[in-house]
């Protein structure tokens, strides 16, 4: 996530406590089970019994329900449509994802989030209406090579696509010295957020911090800044 999603997650209740689930594939599975892990009352569901038939046996949703999604009138009678927010987890059905984002939004659902399989769905889902879409199978792809190429990136936020707040391992470069010493800001253009010590993370570390190699420290400042870094 970044700033192009702060507008949603401004507009979301805090006090929520609903969410309907549509797909039970592995991502809706995940999303029903964290949600429901954390006592949020969760509705799963999904044209196949047999998925709908998983999530009771896993107790993984407070209710799931075998439903037609590209019927508006079969969201209706489940009563989806009085959900403030509703995850549509259906990514390889294109047709099917992009016909229940649509009734979901037509229905009056304010936070409707909706799964892409490719830039093409993620495009057809904004179009009709959802209010965030999200690409995980992108999303990992990306992570993924960010950690085989800077494996000494822990990990990474981009606030827009040219700045980024990152958790880096401490260079042997860096050991021993303090932040002061180092003159990350002048040098680097960098602003040391945190340093880790034992188990906890000390916040605004102060200019005489000794930073040890092989620690945590986390920076933000713009991506080709970062990439100076002697990682």
């Amino acid at each position: 996530m970044n700033l192009s999603s702060l507008g949603f997650f401004r507009s979301l209740r805090n006090n929520n406590k609903q969410f309907a689930v549509i797909g039970l594939g592995r991502f809706g599975m995940a999303v029903c089970s964290t949600l429901h892990g954390l006592g949020y009352e969760v509705l799963a569901v999904d044209s196949e019994e047999k998925k709908v038939n998983q999530v009771l046996s896993d107790r993984i949703a407070s209710h799931a329900i075998e439903l037609d999604t590209t019927e508006p009138g079969a969201l209706q009678e489940a009563g989806i449509a009085e959900f403030d927010t509703v995850i549509v987890a259906i990514g390889n059905y294109l047709a099917q994802s992009i016909i229940t984002t649509l009734n979901l939004k037509d229905a009056g659902v304010p936070n409707v989030v909706a799964k892409a399989s490719s830039e093409i769905h993620m495009k057809l889902l904004k179009k009709v209406g959802a209010d965030l879409v999200v690409f995980p199978e992108r999303e990992m792809g990306c992570e993924l090579a960010r950690s085989l190429t800077k494996p000494r990136i822990l990990d990474q936020f981009e606030l827009d696509p040219e700045h980024s707040i990152v958790e880096v391992v401490v260079p042997e470069q860096f050991d021993g010295k303090t932040i002061a010493d180092l003159q990350l800001r002048n040098r680097y253009g960098l602003n040391v957020l945190a340093v880790s010590g034992g188990d906890k993370f000390e916040i605004n570390p102060p200019p005489n911090q000794r930073l040890q190699k092989g620690t945590a420290m986390v920076v933000i400042g713009n991506n080709k800044d970062i990439d100076r870094l002697p990682l």
